[in-house]
C-alpha cells in the first residue's frame, strides 16, 4: 500500500466533505440547536413569573379547606355557602379559573370526594397538590376521630424517610459519597454519542462509496490507486471529517451559550429565589458576596449548610475518573468508527444505490442496537456477566464499555477490551478490502451475502 496514495485520498475525502453546504449547515446549526435547548431549559427553570389561579373552593366536609393553603401559583378562595351546580356556571362572574368541590364526609369510610372545574384542561400539578393537600385533612380527622391525646404528634414521631447513602472506596481505603444516578446519566449520554457518531459516520463511508460507483468516477480513481488505498483513505477521510465537527461543535455550543447566558443569565438569576442562587454560588464555586454585588440575592445560611442532595452530586461528578473516560472516549470513538467504516465500506462497494443496502446493512445494525440495549443492564450491574462480555466483544464494546467506565472498570479489562477492539477491526478491515477490491467494479446485479462469500474466496 502506498501511503502517499491514501494521504492524497485522505486530503481528497476530507475536503470535499468539509466543502459541501451540508457539512456547513450542520457544523454551524446543531450548536445553535444544542445552545437554544440548554438556554429554554435554564429559562424554564428560573422562570417564576407563572400566572396564579384563582380556586373557588366549596368545601361540603367542614374540614379540609383549612389545608387548601394559598402559594405562588393558586389563591384559594372560600365559596362553600355557594351552590355548586349554579356556581360551576358562574366563574367568569366571580373571576375564578377554577371551582374545587369537597363533598360532604363519607362517616364510614372516614373520606372525602373531590371534583375540580374549569373551562380549560387543568395540570397535573394541580391536580397533585389538591389532592396531597386534602389527602393531609382527611389523615388529620381520621387521627383526630380516635380521641386519642397526642395522637397525631405519635403519627408524626414514628414516620421514618430512611435513605441510603452510597461511599465508595479507593484503593487506600478513603471513602467519598457517591450517587448511582449520576453515573447512570453519564453513562448513558456517552452512549447516545457513541452510537449515532458510529452509524451517521459509517453510513456516510457507504454513502460516498455508492455515490462514487453509481456515478462511475470510481473507474478513474482506480486508475491511479489501488482500490484498498482508496477505502482507507475515504475511511480515515471521513474519520477526520467527523473529528473535526465534533471539535466544532463543542467550541461552538460552548461559545453560544456563553454569549447568550452573559446576555440574559443575569437577569435570570436576579430572578431565581436566595435559596436557588445558594446551590448556584456552592456548584459554581463562586462567592455569594460578588453575586450580591451584582444584585442578586443568596441565602448565605444555606451557602454556610449546603443541601445534602447538591453536595452528593458534586461528590459523585469529581469521583468519576474524567481522565480515563475522556481519553476512552476517543479512542473506543476512533476505533469502534473504524470498524464498523471499513463493513460500510465494503456494503457500500457492493451495491449501486442505498435502496439495496437494506439487508446488507442488518447485520451491523444489531449489534449497535443490542449493545445500547445491553448499557440499560449496565445501569443496574455494571460488574454482571452480561455488561462484562458486551464490554469485551468488539461489535458492542464501543458503547458498553464506556457505560462502565464511570462506574470505575479494572484496568486489565479495559486494555483488554481495546487490544480485541483493534485486532478486530483490523481483521475487518483485511475482509473489507477484499470485498471492495472485486465490489467497487461490478455492475448491473444486485449482490448478495452468498456474493460477497464468494469474492472474498476469489482472493
Amino acid at each position: 500500500m502506498n501511503f502517499r496514495t491514501v494521504k492524497t485520498v485522505i486530503a481528497r475525502e476530507y475536503l470535499t466533505k468539509v466543502k459541501k453546504k451540508s457539512f456547513l449547515l450542520t457544523t454551524f446549526l446543531v450548536p445553535v440547536l444544542i445552545a437554544a435547548a440548554i438556554v429554554v431549559m435554564s429559562l424554564i427553570m428560573t422562570q417564576t413569573g407563572e400566572r396564579k389561579q384563582n380556586v373557588a373552593v366549596i368545601d361540603q366536609s367542614g374540614f379540609v379547606l383549612p389545608y387548601l393553603t394559598d402559594n405562588k401559583a393558586n389563591t384559594y378562595l372560600d365559596f362553600s355557602t355557594e351552590d355548586p351546580e349554579s356556581f360551576k356556571q358562574r366563574l367568569d362572574e366571580f373571576k375564578m379559573d377554577v371551582l374545587v368541590v369537597v363533598s360532604p364526609l363519607d362517616t364510614v369510610a372516614k373520606t372525602v370526594s373531590v371534583q375540580a372545574y374549569s373551562k380549560k384542561p387543568l395540570g397535573v400539578d394541580f391536580s397533585s397538590e389538591v389532592s396531597a393537600k386534602v389527602d393531609d385533612a382527611v389523615e388529620a380527622y381520621r387521627i383526630d376521630s380516635y380521641g386519642i391525646e397526642n395522637l397525631s404528634q405519635i403519627m408524626k414521631d414514628v414516620k421514618s424517610n430512611v435513605r441510603v447513602t452510597e461511599y465508595t472506596l479507593d484503593d487506600s481505603g478513603n471513602e467519598t459519597v457517591s450517587e448511582s444516578g449520576i453515573y447512570m446519566a453519564v453513562s448513558m449520554v456517552l452512549g447516545i454519542f457513541i452510537f449515532m457518531f458510529i452509524t451517521m459516520f459509517g453510513g456516510m463511508v457507504m454513502s460516498s462509496v455508492i455515490e462514487e460507483k453509481s456515478s462511475r468516477v470510481v473507474e478513474v480513481l482506480i486508475s491511479s490507486a489501488k482500490a484498498t488505498e482508496l477505502m482507507f483513505g475515504k475511511i480515515i477521510g471521513v474519520a477526520l471529517v467527523a473529528l473535526t465537527q465534533f471539535l466544532l461543535w463543542i467550541v461552538l455550543t460552548l461559545v453560544i451559550v456563553g454569549v447568550v447566558g452573559g446576555i440574559i443569565g443575569l437577569d435570570s438569576l436576579k430572578n431565581m429565589d436566595p435559596q436557588q442562587m445558594a446551590q448556584v454560588s456552592q456548584m459554581s464555586g463562586m462567592d455569594p458576596s460578588q453575586l450580591e454585588s451584582l444584585g442578586v440575592a443568596v441565602d448565605t445560611a444555606a451557602v454556610a449548610a449546603p443541601a445534602g442532595e447538591m453536595d452528593v452530586v458534586v461528590t459523585t461528578l469529581a469521583n468519576i475518573p474524567w481522565v480515563t473516560l475522556i481519553v476512552s472516549f476517543f479512542i473506543f470513538f476512533i476505533l469502534g468508527y473504524l470498524l464498523y467504516a471499513s463493513l460500510f465500506a465494503a456494503i457500500g462497494s457492493a451495491v449501486e444505490n442505498e435502496a439495496d443496502t437494506q439487508q446488507l446493512q442488518l447485520p451491523l445494525t444489531i449489534p449497535l442496537m443490542v449493545a445500547y440495549m445491553i448499557v440499560f443492564v449496565a445501569f443496574r450491574n455494571p460488574d454482571g456477566g452480561l455488561a462484562f462480555w458486551g464490554s469485551m466483544i468488539p461489535f458492542t464494546s464501543p458503547i458498553v464499555m464506556l457505560a462502565r467506565i464511570p462506574y470505575g472498570v479494572p484496568m486489565w479489562q479495559l486494555v483488554l477490551s481495546i487490544v480485541l477492539l483493534f485486532l478486530t477491526f483490523v481483521a475487518c478491515a483485511w475482509v473489507s478490502a477484499k470485498i471492495y477490491k472485486v465490489g467497487i467494479l461490478m455492475f448491473g446485479k444486485k449482490s448478495t451475502f452468498k456474493d460477497l462469500w464468494k469474492w472474498l474466496k476469489q482472493n
